[in-house]
């Protein structure tokens, strides 16, 4: 049984961004009922008619609900967490129709594709773990990737998955269709330059045209098998069912398949290959390139694919061993890109993926920043590019050792633009605020909550609006579109509700810092009427607002240490005094509890907290972290 107080501050003047907070609950239930009714067939597909490709699109169709069952487990909607089921599985069946899945997944494709429609899937299993029919497709999705599984996707010998393109049909050999003849037809990948080094013939785009069928032929020769570092992220599948029951297979698969490309990466100087052929060679289908693999370091993403799955596995890693060190060869890849980092404008820089900084830095594009090489050929690296903040964030998040905290120091002291500035927009991944919450993390942002907020509530009614006059024939729609018209966005509540980044959008579990549990209704998330904002994330600290903007309803509230309960919450500091608390508290010191506070044992995971009508509480609480077993905790009704 957790430990149980009472809030006895009356609010005053409510605070604005506890208003704001609930008002953005409530227009993303609003919001995501309008798009179904606008976008999902009766069984809970989506209205499509249009064409599909050879092996790519099935992410997009998942990608639609992906944060839905996030906000259902911060406190959406009772109905959300049944909801989007019924699209998971009405989805799983119009693909199934299609040709892409087999028995409930991917039929086989690249892991930087399935890892952006299986982050709904693992929100699903994280928000409502006591479903037993998603329990078993978690099992029976990771069984497909240990060692003599029929689906034989894995080389137990050689420690490697057996084809880029993989999944329930087992290795699927060769390319996207579409690639069998790569030339100058492919005009929207100009952008992103020739998929492989070394082709004789090829230097240029232009020298597509004549030797179209040449590269296709060496993309099937040379990205059509063996392993490729993004396969990393096939470790969330196996690392999501050891948390059900913490079987010794899926932690020792997971465990073996990292160790093997950490010790690749040692091998190849710390820096983490791309590819590995048939016989467990680095480099064994390129020449003995160490990068050039599929969707690796040099076509088309680099890090974004690279530094992604990299990170993916290390904090899988860190999830089931609770062991820091497992970071390192995440850490020491992004280490290896900043110190080879240089001071350019994006305005004035060749880059592959421009639109995503002009709407993260706004006018800054214009002003000298720190822009890291994306990408490695044969000429060296390239493609500099501002630092993606969500991967170095994640580290410090798993970890908070000082080396993480302080390499997000010197990246904010190397940037050319002021990290506290906060932009209207919204990203894909529904991230690229890291940098304004950080600053307010460190103390010197205090207005990050309400402008944050402000920029959530922005855009969700932009989404509204647009569906509200969206006249698109399903038959003429971009596969895309439903994701640019997707009501929740759940970045903002994220970070000040739960003290947590946006989660890595290419295959990521989301550990949270803190997880609320509304007892009264047997679910996650906050109750009805009560806001919450973290202001203090500390190695062995969290410090954090309750808010009852009710006047005539008493709620409680749990506040559990971690989504996966893997703290033990020591003792709460509970502030007594009247008055809305200004900030982010100091620093934790030993020294007694100040006046208009009290300090209460707890000695487990969850606090108890009472919240009478028009009352807020402040706590402090003191952390010992990894005291227990990372675990899908199922909740008690």
């Amino acid at each position: 049984m957790s430990q149980q107080i009472i809030a006895e501050t009356p609010i005053g003047i409510p605070p604005a961004w506890a208003i704001m907070q609930r008002r953005l609950f409530d227009v993303m239930d609003e919001g995501w009922w309008l798009f179904r009714e606008r976008y999902c067939l009766p069984d809970g597909g989506l209205r499509y008619a249009g064409p599909m490709q050879s092996r790519d699109g099935a992410d997009d169709f998942y990608e639609a609900f992906v944060n839905w069952p996030v906000l259902y487990q911060l406190g959406g909607a009772d109905d959300l967490i049944d909801v989007s089921k019924w699209h998971w599985e009405g989805v799983t069946r119009q693909l199934t129709d299609l040709g892409f899945l087999v028995d409930e997944f991917e039929r086989g494709y690249d892991w930087f594709h399935i890892g952006e429609s299986m982050i709904f899937f693992y929100s699903l299993c994280a928000a409502d773990p006591a479903d037993e029919v998603f329990r078993e497709r978690a099992y029976r999705f990771a069984e497909l990737y240990l060692p003599g599984s029929p689906a034989g996707n894995y080389d137990a010998k050689t420690r490697t998955i057996r084809a880029p393109h993989n999944g329930a049909g087992g290795p699927r050999w060769g390319i996207n269709d579409e690639w069998r003849t790569f030339g100058a037809d492919q005009e929207r990948m100009r952008s992103f330059g020739l998929p492989l080094s070394g082709v004789p013939g090829i230097r240029g785009w232009g020298d597509l045209k004549a030797n179209a069928d040449l590269m296709g032929a060496e993309m099937i020769r040379r990205l059509g098998a063996g392993d490729t570092a993004v396969n990393l992220a096939a470790t969330t599948l196996t690392a999501n069912a050891w948390l059900y029951d913490h079987s010794d297979r899926f932690s020792a698969w997971t465990l073996e398949y990292l160790d093997a490309w950490e010790e690749r990466a040692k091998a190849n100087g710390g820096l983490l290959p791309d590819n590995v052929g048939p016989n467990g060679i680095v480099g064994e289908l390129h020449d003995g390139r160490w990068y050039g693999g599929n969707y690796g370091w040099n076509w088309p993403h680099g890090v974004y694919s690279v530094g992604s799955a990299a990170c993916v596995a290390a904090l899988n890693g860190v999830v089931l061993t609770g062991d820091q060190k497992r970071l390192d060869f995440a850490r020491q890849l992004l280490d290896h890109l900043y110190e080879r980092g240089v001071s350019g404008a994006v305005d004035d820089t060749e880059l592959s993926i421009r639109d995503r900084w002009e709407a993260e830095l706004g006018e800054d594009c214009a002003n000298p920043t720190l822009l890291i090489p994306n990408r490695h050929n044969d000429n060296g690296w390239f493609d500099y590019q501002p630092p993606q903040l969500g991967l170095p964030v994640w580290l410090w998040q798993a970890a908070f050792e000082s080396p993480d905290r302080d390499r997000l120091t010197n990246l904010r002291k190397r940037s050319g633009y002021d990290w506290r500035t906060v932009r209207d927009f919204r990203n894909k991944e529904d991230a690229g605020h890291e940098a304004p919450w950080l600053a307010y993390l460190a103390g010197d942002n205090p207005g990050y909550p309400e402008a944050m907020l402000g920029v959530a509530l922005s855009q969700v009614q932009r989404r509204m609006d647009l569906m509200a006059v969206d006249t698109v024939d399903p038959a003429d729609l971009n596969i895309h579109h439903w994701q640019r018209h997707n009501p929740v966005a759940t970045e903002a509540l994220l970070q000040l509700t739960t003290g947590t980044p946006q989660l890595l959008y290419n295959g990521g579990l989301l550990p949270l810092r803190v997880l609320y549990l509304d007892p009264d209704r047997g679910r996650p998330g906050l109750p009805p009427d009560v806001a919450a904002l973290v202001d203090t994330v500390e190695p062995d600290r969290t410090g954090l607002q309750l808010v009852n903007l009710s006047a005539t309803r008493t709620r409680r509230v749990v506040v559990q240490a971690g989504s996966f309960g893997t703290d033990r919450i020591d003792e709460a500091t509970v502030s007594t005094a009247s008055g809305e608390y200004p900030g982010p508290a100091p620093a934790y010191t030993s020294q007694p509890p100040a006046p208009g506070t009290r300090t209460v044992v707890v000695g487990g995971n969850r606090l108890e907290v009472t919240m009478p009508p028009g009352r807020t509480i402040r706590l402090d609480l003191r952390l010992t972290r990894n005291t227990y077993r990372a675990s899908h905790l199922a909740l008690a009704h």
